[in-house]
């Protein structure tokens, strides 16, 4: 294919098109949720956070998470060709060249992991440099064409934004990052091969052995519900731990319960029907919001009165 690079003139001479193709690479929202997730972290942690400093720490995780997702693209084009949902991404659409695109990833990822360094430390800048590395390397590279785990073993580069978020504000990692971790961790298996179940067909022609092409329908809806049986408890840690209130720990206990019952109609229903898939792929990213908004509610009225 010959590529292009598709530019709209604005009034001052920019290319608008071929920013926005540019930022599509970026997985913005991908990226958005990544960076939400980063600054309830940040929040959540004990010692109080400058608001101009949480500011430009969440905005170089942004880049970060923007940098993985840019690589990611660049390296899974011929995947993304592939398959329906993904064909008109800007690289095989070819709106941008694969090159600018290396180059672009790799100057967002230098960008982002010097930025944080400077900003908060050694720590959170090596974690954000291995979830990058992670992400690219471990999953999109090996992982993702290799296993039908990609998935879950590869679930933890974005779970990772609150540890980094938490890590920004207190210099350490500690236990309760490490639960925000495992909530993200547990979340993503279920959330993804509700997808799978009703794109099964262009995982098969990308050749992506995710769960449901490898396993079956059948094993992969059991595996949905093992796993939600495992988040909704998990979630509710924060409370039970003391470092989120009773109206995290209320909300977390309802949603969780919600999410159960949506993942049991993927178990319960025939493999024919898609439906109960699409409503569970719908409400866990609806979950994963309002967990972790419920969990910035807490941390913020926590804040106001003094108790954090």
């Amino acid at each position: 294919m010959p590529w292009r690079t598709r530019i709209v003139s604005t009034g001052d001479g920019l290319p608008a098109a071929m920013a926005v193709d540019f930022l599509a690479l970026m997985k913005p929202r991908v990226m958005a949720l990544a960076v939400f997730t980063a600054f309830v972290g940040m929040l959540c942690a004990p010692a109080p956070v400058n608001p101009a400093f949480a500011l430009a720490a969440t905005a170089a995780i942004a880049l970060g998470a923007g940098a993985a997702g840019v690589l990611n693209m660049w390296y899974d084009m011929d995947i993304d060709a592939a398959m329906s949902r993904t064909a008109q991404r800007p690289i095989p659409a070819g709106r941008v060249a694969p090159a600018d695109a290396l180059n672009f990833g790799l100057l967002l990822a230098t960008v982002s992991v010097m930025m944080l360094e400077i900003l908060a430390g050694w720590l959170p800048a090596l974690l954000l440099a291995f979830t990058i590395f992670f992400y690219v390397v471990v999953y999109t590279m090996w992982l993702k064409r290799s296993t039908p785990q990609n998935i879950v073993i590869g679930g933890a580069a974005g779970a990772l934004p609150p540890v980094i978020g938490w890590a920004a504000a207190t210099g350490s990692v500690g236990i309760e990052g490490l639960v925000l971790f495992l909530i993200i961790f547990l979340w993503t298996p279920p959330h993804f091969w509700a997808l799978a179940l009703f794109k099964v067909g262009d995982y098969a022609r990308a050749g992506i052995p995710m769960l449901p092409n490898v396993a079956g329908e059948a094993a992969t809806r059991r595996q949905i519900f093992v796993y939600s049986l495992l988040l909704a408890p998990t979630a509710v840690l924060p409370w039970a731990m003391g470092f989120a209130g009773g109206l995290y720990g209320a909300a977390s206990a309802i949603l969780g319960a919600g999410f159960i019952w949506h993942a049991w109609k993927v178990l319960a229903f025939e493999s024919e029907d898609r439906r109960p898939a699409k409503a569970l792929f719908a409400y866990s990213i609806l979950y994963l919001f309002a967990i972790f908004a419920a969990l910035l509610l807490d941390a913020l009225t926590r804040h106001a009165i003094g108790l954090a």
